[in-house]
């Protein structure tokens, strides 16, 4: 009995070291999404403005990181092309399938627009808007989640990562793959779509709001997984119609399932929205690593619950 006993013992102990190491190895940086957001806001990258060679760069950097991590493409490349009022356009698509045999057939996907506006008004001379927050912040966040999932295949789901185009135009490029998914008989289970994330919200007992809050139980369920009060709904964001205003919605017009959007932009918190000054120095990395890793773990269960059991309010 002693023996069994030390033996379990030493398992437990063992066991939480592996968590530990885990987590060591698999929690994102603030240097990590701060290399990212620094790169995709550089002056070199002109603003993102879709169709442009700043744009095009981006997406060659994104998916170097993609193949660098492992992350294969979901189509047969990375680019999902679509013309976009006259230009050629092209998302980044990526993908891990999931370790479940039979939940791997059904999807989550994390998304985020990776274009920008490309020039503004100018301010001293400068007259290229850099989108940091807008929107390469959401950007490096599902890059960072792609990363994770690449190391620990912990996802019993398949998850898609999806890079927009042409949000900026009219949320161009989330239709085109949204409308393309559909017709291919792409079996969503949800879609968790991140914008503007790189500054905190003051004075809120929760650290991001999703858009469309009281349409579905995604809140609450990303709430109970993580054991605390991650979500929260923003008055705001119903005010001005968020929820129809993001990557998500035309995911939701063609599904007709919970496709919501996060964020941390709060119309009190950030001066520089379409601004020339949006740069990656106003960015809190810190605020930005801890924000993804609190909801690194509340993706991990909805992609391994038995049931699919966000929904939406009918």
């Amino acid at each position: 009995m002693k023996l069994l006993l030390k033996l379990s013992v030493f398992i437990i102990t063992i066991s939480g070291f592996s968590q530990v190491a885990k987590d060591k190895i698999t929690a994102v940086s603030s240097e990590t999404l701060e290399e990212l957001v620094t790169v995709l806001a550089s002056d070199d990258l002109a603003g993102r403005n879709t169709g442009t060679e700043g744009i095009a760069e981006a997406a060659t950097f994104i998916e170097s990181k993609f193949t660098k991590m492992g992350v294969k493409p979901y189509f047969e490349t990375y680019r999902d092309n679509f013309v976009a009022k006259g230009n050629d356009a092209f998302n980044v698509v990526a993908f891990i399938e999931g370790n479940d045999p039979k939940l791997k057939d059904e999807v989550v996907i994390l998304g985020a627009h990776y274009d920008h506006i490309g020039k503004g008004r100018a301010v001293e001379g400068d007259s290229i808007a850099n989108g940091a927050n807008d929107n390469a912040a959401g950007t490096s966040a599902v890059m960072a989640i792609a990363e994770y999932f690449s190391k620990t295949k912990s996802n019993k789901r398949s998850l898609m990562f999806a890079l927009f185009s042409a949000e900026e135009m009219g949320l161009l490029g989330s239709k085109h793959l949204a409308t393309k998914l559909k017709k291919e008989g792409l079996n969503l289970y949800t879609m968790l779509n991140f914008e503007m994330i790189g500054v905190p919200m003051k004075d809120k007992d929760y650290d991001m709001y999703l858009s469309g809050y009281e349409l579905s139980n995604m809140g609450e369920k990303l709430n109970e997984y993580v054991g605390f009060k991650l979500i929260g709904l923003l008055p705001k964001a119903k005010e001005f119609s968020l929820f129809k205003r993001s990557d998500n919605y035309p995911f939701y017009k063609e599904f007709k399932l919970p496709c919501q959007t996060v964020s941390t932009f709060d119309f009190t918190n950030y001066a520089y929205y379409h601004h020339v000054d949006d740069e990656v120095e106003f960015m809190d990395f810190n605020h930005m690593a801890e924000l993804v890793n609190k909801v690194i773990p509340a993706i991990e269960v909805m992609t391994s619950t038995v049931d699919k059991e966000i929904v939406m309010y009918e």
